[in-house]
């Protein structure tokens, strides 16, 4: 599903126009980037949690030049599954 059609399947679901659909689908999207670009974490129960996540800087190994490389510490954004959502997809 691409947004375009998950803008559809809001709209159908929640009785809003697709162009109403797509601001609250973006607002959503805007409102967990930001959240998550700050540092907070967002939980949404039955569904899942966004969270930014540390990697430490680490010995990397380049397979083209057979160099070892230092890879630099980063964040990531992380993305896990809530009970109920991976209960949903299991069948369970």
């Amino acid at each position: 599903m691409n947004k375009a059609e998950l803008v559809a399947a809001v709209a159908e679901k929640s009785g809003l126009s697709k162009k109403d659909a797509a601001g609250a689908v973006d607002a959503f999207v805007d409102s967990i980037v930001g959240a998550v670009t700050s540092g907070n974490k967002v939980q949404i129960v039955g569904f899942g949690t966004f969270e930014v996540r540390h990697r430490a800087e680490r010995v990397g190994h380049n397979p083209r030049k057979g160099t070892t490389i230092q890879i630099p510490a980063s964040n990531a954004p992380v993305f896990k599954a809530g009970k109920a959502f991976k209960d949903s997809v299991s069948g369970k």
